[in-house]
């Protein structure tokens, strides 16, 4: 392996996964999704379960929303109200 390579692969590995897209859907799951479209598994599940965790790690620019409907896109709503 090359310095280059090497470099590459630690940089990877220190990347910080951070919640961007968090969706709560009508029978109470949610799911979670990192910058790059990933799901995050760690913060998926029943919304009472979940619910403080991803408010305590979800970082100010997270976008919530609730696909409750049939609707094409899920609504987007304040953390507050999510």
């Amino acid at each position: 392996m090359d310095y280059d390579r090497i470099r590459e692969i630690k940089l990877q590995q220190r990347r910080v996964t951070v919640i961007r897209t968090v969706i709560r859907i009508k029978n109470n799951t949610v799911m979670v999704f990192d910058e790059e479209g990933e799901q995050m598994p760690e913060f998926q599940g029943c919304y009472e379960e979940v619910k403080e965790r991803i408010l305590a790690n979800a970082p100010g620019g997270s976008v919530f929303n609730h696909w409750f409907e049939l609707s094409p896109e899920p609504e987007i709503v304040p953390p507050e109200a999510w």
